[in-house]
Formats: structure tokens, C-alpha cells, sequence
């Protein structure tokens, strides 16, 4: 059923009558960057030759690379000075975290790497702040300016041959995760990435980003103007601090032969290539396993299915143990002996229809003491009775140029694992999915062939219902999941004593994503409050430890407001905002607040103000501050604060006669920005589903009316009458006060008889 064109207008109407408070969706508080000054000679002079480009950028190129722990290579990128003083501009994925960098000019410096002075990981930007002065800088251009058909030369050095030279034209501009990149016609190889795309004048325009996977002679760059911003207002990390963030736990892993280790949050992260043999790297985990029997698992997605990585086993402290992973779609034991190729055992490769591509997949060995069981997703892949190797340490590794992530690595006597569906329940859902396929011998398929039209008739009516069938079996995944993030989110804010704000801030970011796991994050904020605590004597004052707070996470961990994404529903998620140290101000502030109460800091809270949020500190009897988390959480005034609230309510805000904000108000902001940010980009159908947790965890029957009354709006753009209706029935049967019932009543009237 269609809505009624007068139907969302009606209800608009409404909800800005009730007044409700739906959590000011603004975008960022920042000033215009101001544009660097170019070079006004390379401005008024003619068009250069390559032959002159090159020689006039040369001296303003860098090669940067980045080492393992263990001193071995890692990645090599490119970079360019932008700034005499020190400031060498290049890609984020250039510079990796955790891992040490060189800065090598090409005069053959090697400049110390003393912080990474900004960042912005949804650009893939970062510039570099290096111990030098008197460099020589490249101008940046108004890359907004470039005209497709522009000629263009891009330097680096691909594949590790220093100070390449590329000419090409600027072929289009195209949009890639909400960034309008500058598509180059060039050859464009790894080593190239952070160097600069150059203009016929010697500004630069673009940094070159990624290489296309369709043809080697076309790339892509990121423009030079979303340099602007990082300049006019950086984030900077001191490098010990940028390597420390992602580094791996030395405690519970031993790394061998290199490659890009790093951990986030429940997770362990790798790229590069090992300098093993095939480009083998693996960790150990610290811990010894026990004697057999004993089991281990992870669970393991790769970037790309022509890599490899899982488990290792029975392992000693060099090259031998067995190993268990995917590699080419396919599950494969082997038996690693020692160092090279020909000490090593391949003991089966084998498909399965467990393994899933593109997704996460649990590996589990049990190590029992006459064989070894090897099973995928709960399914057994190899059964072995090779004793060869019998060491006691276990891990995870990694082959070839593989990209991988892992999580959930245990090792023990007996591993839990989860009881199976009740048999009933799996034959509601369709049936136990053991069903044979369809086996066709010569004579069906010419059978077929014979009756060509009824044959394609059948196996697209086919085709159709398992699709359909697909179709209600993901929405039904969807709706346990989002089911149960409702009632704990609910739960957690009603929970006697108070909300944990961290807790369900993290319940927030798990409605949409159903792997993520919380515990890892709320250990994250406890390491930062440890990390706080540790800076300040027992006897501190309240300022010291907020300022020693504020030191720790915005100048040296570097956390910060978004600058162009701001609309981005990752800054919205707080263990987005944990991983990538940016985010909106309300994130930012939970978690300041939150690591501030793990830290012993009292007296901590958000002022919500109308479009922004500060954090308030203000013990009794002392002087109260308010912190700008958003912008490096610098100290304002109230008299700025009311500037901020008026400008965007457009009526005076008075900030210091502002309530705190309640862990459910924060939550209810959040969903609220979540819901508006959907809805503008995805439309009504994708933003229901904030509309629903907003409904839910509203707390009182004037605050669930009124977003009952915002869903109902959505529901009729979805088609959805019927829900509306019961959205507005809802109202009028409990009839809260301060609803215009009247109106409500006169809507739901005119939408029944619809």
C-alpha cells in the first residue's frame, strides 16, 4: 500500500510540534582552511617539461618505510615535503601503526621521524613531522581546480626503484567512499603510494592513493586540497605513542620473520610480506599449550582468497610446526619442518563446503596423542596420524602478501563450543542445509538443451525462490541480532545504580555490527585510565590529572573531531572512534568521561549543548571548566559555549543552567544523530532501525510518543500503514501529557480511513 501524499507532511508537522529533542544533527565546528600560499613564480611561469618536474621535485622526495619489530623490512612508500620546517606529506597506509619508520631523502638523509603530526584515516592521509629545517617544498595546488584532460607527473618509487618518474592526464574524477578522488591515466605499482601528482606548474594536485585493479595503466589520488585541513588543524601523535597504540601485547605474542603485525581491540591484524620463505611470518603465542589432548581455534577472514593464514601448532621457537589454513579457497595441513620449501610437507588440500569465502571462518585443531583433528566452522576437514613434529608452541601465521585479520585465539584442554539448534527449530528454518546437490549427468544436460525454454523457465523461477529464501533468512539473522542488543541496551540503562555509558555506548555501535565484541573495547578505555592514572602522585589535584587526561588522549594518542566525514556513522560508534581516534563530539566526550571515571576523576559530565557537546568538570565547591573534546579538548568559556548553542538553536542558550546529560541521554543522542545521518544518505527504510531503538529506550511513555510519532513518519514512507497506525494508537491509548492528542488523534483518523 502506498502512503498518502498528505501523510509524512502531517506527521512532520507533528513532530515539530511536540518539541522533541532529536539530538541536533550538525556538522563540524571548524574554520575554512585557509588556502597555503603557492609559489607565485610557479604560478605565473609556463608549463614545465616532465624532464623539469622531475628535477625540480626530486629534491622534495622521500622514501619511507616502515621495519618489523625484529629489524626486518616492512612496506616502502613514498612521501614529499610540504613544509620547510620538517612536514613530509604521504598516504596513512604508507605509514602502517606500530611499526618503526625511516624517512630517507634523496640526497641520501635519513631524517628521524619525531611524531605523526596529522592524520585522517578515511582520506588515507597523514603527514609526518621529521628533524630537519631549510627543506625544500613542494606548493600545493587547488586541486578542485584541475580539469579532466590535464596533463599531470607522478614521482615515487614503485616496486623499490627510487625517484620514478610517471606522465599522465587527470582521466576523471570519481567518487570512492564518499571521497571525490582524482582518477589518473598512469601506470601506478606499489611504492608509488603517498607520492605526488604534479600539475604542468610543479603544484601538486593529488597523492597518489591506489592502484586500479582493472588495468595497470590507470590509479588513483587522493586531491591535494584534503591536505588543507590537516595543516590548518593537526592532530598530532608523538611516534613512540604512534607505534605503542596498535603495538601487540608483548606479554602474550612472540613475532617471527617480520611482516605488519598490529592489534586493535579483540583483534590481530596483519599485511606486508613475511621474510620467511614464500613470504611466511608467524606469531607465537607466549603461553606453551598443554600436553595432548589439547585444542586450540581463531577465527580468520582474509582480504584477498589467494592468500593464507590460520594456526600453527606443535611448533618450536624456529621454523617447525604444523600449520592449518585457508589458502586459495581450499583448507590445507602442512607440516613445516624447517626453513625453505623442501623441509616442507604438504599433508592435504582439500575443498569444503563449510569454508565460507570473503567472511570470518573458525579454524579449531584438536591435538590429540596419536592424531591431530582439523575443522572448519564445526566441520571436520583432516583427520592425521603425522607424529613428526611434537613441540609446544601454538600461534597464528600468515603467507605469501596475505592481509588478514584474526580474533578469538584460544588454546586449551577442551574449548567450549556452542550447542547445536534444537532439531525442530532447524527444520522451521528450512532443514539441516545437507540436502545433496544437484548432481546432472551428460544425458540431463542435452535432456536440458532439448527444451532449452523450460529449462531457463525452471531455473530462474529457481533461482527466485532461493533468493527469496536467501532474502528471509538474512532478515531473520538480522532481527535476533538487533533483538537482543534492544533488550540488553534496555537492560544496561535501567540497570539499578546506573548505567556503565562505555557499555552501552558499545551496545550502540553492535546493533550494526554484530561481530564486534565489547569486552576487548572496555579493556582498551581501562588500559587508557591505567596509562592516565600512572602520570599523576597520589595526592594530584583534580587539574593535574584532567589536564595530564587531556594531554594523554588528544596530543599524544590523537584523538580528534572529524573533519570532512563528519556525517560519517562510524564517528557515531564508540569502538570506531576507539580504533581510528576520531569521531563526533559526543563520542569524544564518552569517552573522556568514561576514561576519566576509570581514572578517579570525579565530577565529570556532558553538557549537551544544542547542535555540540562539551564536558563539564565541576567538583563542589571548585572551579568548573568546560572542555572542547571535539577540538583537542581545549578549555572554554561559558560565554563561547552559549555562542555555540545559540548559533545553531537560533534562540539564546544559556550552557551553565544546562543539566548534565544522563547516560540515557547520551544514548538516546547518539541513536537519534544515527537515525538522522541513515536517513539522509540511505533514506527511511535504513534509519527504521535507530527509530525502533529510539522507541525502546525512550524511559518514559511523553518520550516514546514522541518518537513513536517520528517512526510512524517513517513507517508511512516505507509503506508501512499499518505500523504507523499502531504507532499513533499507542499514543492515544496511553495518552501522555504534553501530546496534542488532538491532532494525533485527527491523523490516525484520516491514515485509518486511507
Amino acid at each position: 500500500m502506498r502512503c498518502p501524499v498528505w501523510f509524512p507532511a502531517c506527521l512532520a508537522a507533528l513532530v515539530l510540534a511536540r518539541g522533541l529533542d532529536a539530538a541536533p544533527v550538525a556538522g563540524p565546528r571548524t574554520r575554512t582552511p585557509r588556502t597555503r600560499p603557492t609559489n607565485e613564480s610557479a604560478v605565473t611561469q609556463p608549463a614545465l617539461t616532465t624532464e623539469q618536474l622531475a628535477a625540480r621535485t626530486r629534491p622534495s622526495l622521500a622514501v619511507i618505510s616502515n621495519r618489523g619489530r625484529d629489524g626486518s623490512d616492512g612496506g616502502v612508500g613514498t612521501g614529499f615535503v610540504i613544509d620547510a620546517n620538517g612536514l613530509v606529506a604521504t598516504s596513512l597506509h604508507v605509514v602502517g601503526e606500530a611499526r618503526p619508520l625511516d624517512v630517507r631523502l634523496s640526497d641520501g638523509r635519513t631524517l628521524p621521524v619525531i611524531a605523526v603530526h596529522a592524520f585522517d584515516r578515511h582520506a588515507d592521509l597523514a603527514i609526518l613531522r621529521v628533524d630537519a629545517t631549510n627543506l625544500v617544498a613542494l606548493p600545493l595546488g587547488d586541486s578542485s581546480a584541475l580539469a579532466a584532460g590535464a596533463e599531470i607527473v607522478a614521482m615515487g618509487n614503485p616496486m623499490g626503484m627510487e625517484n620514478s618518474v610517471v606522465a599522465g592526464v587527470l582521466s576523471a574524477r570519481r567518487t570512492m567512499d564518499g571521497i571525490e578522488m582524482l582518477q589518473v591515466a598512469m601506470p601506478i605499482e606499489p611504492g608509488n603510494s603517498g607520492g605526488p601528482v604534479i600539475d604542468r606548474l610543479g603544484r601538486v594536485q593529488g597523492i597518489v592513493n591506489a592502484k586500479s585493479l582493472l588495468t595497470r595503466n590507470l590509479g588513483f589520488a587522493t586531491p591535494a586540497n584534503l591536505l588543507k585541513p590537516l595543516l590548518e588543524k593537526p592532530n598530532p601523535v608523538p611516534i613512540a605513542s604512534w607505534i605503542r597504540a596498535g603495538a601487540l601485547d608483548p606479554a602474550e605474542w612472540e613475532a617471527h620473520h617480520g611482516a605488519s603485525w598490529r592489534a586493535k581491540p579483540g583483534r590481530i591484524l596483519v599485511d606486508g610480506t613475511g621474510s620467511g620463505f614464500g613470504g611466511r611470518a608467524f606469531l607465537l603465542h607466549r603461553h606453551p599449550a598443554p600436553e595432548p589432548p589439547f585444542e586450540l581455534s581463531v577465527s580468520v577472514k582474509l582480504d584477498d582468497e589467494s592468500g593464507a593464514a590460520g594456526l600453527v601448532f606443535l611448533g618450536d621457537d624456529d621454523d617447525r610446526h604444523y600449520g592449518f589454513y585457508p589458502t586459495g579457497g581450499q583448507l590445507r595441513l602442512t607440516a613445516f619442518e624447517g626453513a625453505d620449501v623442501f623441509s616442507w610437507r604438504i599433508l592435504g588440500t582439500v575443498p569444503s563446503a563449510a569454508y565460507r569465502r570473503g567472511e570470518w571462518n573458525q579454524l579449531r585443531v584438536r591435538v590429540e596423542t596419536n592424531r591431530i583433528v582439523c575443522l572448519v566452522n564445526d566441520q571436520t576437514v583432516f583427520t592425521s596420524t603425522d607424529r613428526a613434529l611434537r613441540g609446544k608452541r601454538v600461534g597464528i601465521a600468515k603467507f605469501r602478501e596475505t592481509s588478514a585479520q584474526f580474533r578469538g585465539f584460544a588454546a586449551g584442554r577442551e574449548l567450549p563450543v556452542p550447542p547445536p539448534l534444537a532439531p525442530g527449530l532447524v527444520a522451521a528454518l528450512g532443514g539441516g542445509g545437507d540436502a545433496p546437490e544437484a548432481r546432472l549427468s551428460s544425458e540431463d544436460i542435452a535432456s536440458l538443451r532439448a527444451n532449452l525454454p523450460a529449462a531457463r523457465a525452471f531455473l530462474a523461477e529457481r533461482t527466485r525462490r532461493l533468493e527469496r529464501e536467501s532474502a528471509r533468512l538474512r532478515d531473520l539473522a538480522s532481527r535476533l541480532h538487533r533483538d537482543s542488543v534492544r533488550d540488553e541496551l534496555v537492560a544496561e540503562l535501567a540497570r539499578p545504580g546506573g548505567a556503565d555509558l562505555a557499555r552501552a555506548a558499545l551496545l550502540v555501535a553492535r546493533h550494526d555490527q554484530p561481530e564486534l565484541e565489547i569486552e576487548p573495547y572496555l579493556r582498551r578505555l581501562d588500559a587508557l585510565a591505567g596509562e592516565a592514572k600512572s602520570r599523576w602522585p597520589a595526592d594530584a589535584g583534580a587539574a593535574v590529572r584532567l589536564d595530564a587526561l587531556r594531554t594523554l588522549l588528544f596530543s599524544e594518542n590523537g584523538f580528534h573531531g572529524s573533519r570532512h566525514d563528519y556525517y560519517n556513522r562510524a564517528n557515531s560508534r564508540l569502538s570506531d572512534v576507539i580504533d581510528d581516534r576520531e569521531g563526533l563530539p559526543i563520542t569524544l566526550a564518552v569517552l573522556f568521561m568514561e576514561v576519566a571515571r576509570r581514572a578517579g576523576i570525579e565530577h565529570v559530565h556532558g553538557v549537551p549543548l544544542p547542535g555540540h557537546f562539551l564536558v563539564k568538570h565541576a567538583p563542589p565547591g571548585g572551579d568548573e571548566r568546560l572542555l572542547d573534546v571535539f577540538d583537542g579538548g581545549r578549555y572554554i568559556t561559558h560565554s563561547e559555549a552559549d555562542e555555540l548553542g545559540s548559533e545553531y538553536a537560533g534562540v539564546p542558550v544559556r550552557s551553565e543552567f544546562l543539566p548534565a546529560a544522563t547516560p540515557r541521554d547520551i544514548i538516546v543522542r547518539m541513536l537519534a544523530n544515527l537515525q538522522a545521518f541513515t536517513e539522509r544518505e540511505e533514506g527511511a527504510a535504513a534509519s527504521l532501525r535507530y527509530a525502533d531503538l529510539l522507541v525502546a529506550v525512550a524511559g518514559e511513555a511523553r518520550a516514546e510518543a514522541n518518537h513513536r510519532i517520528d517512526r510512524a513518519r517513517l513507517r508511512a514512507q516505507c509503506g508501512d500503514l499499518e505500523g504507523s497506525r499502531a504507532d499513533l494508537k499507542w499514543i492515544l491509548d496511553t495518552a501522555p501529557p504534553g501530546i496534542d492528542a488532538e491532532r494525533i488523534a485527527e491523523t490516525y483518523r484520516r491514515l485509518r480511513d486511507e
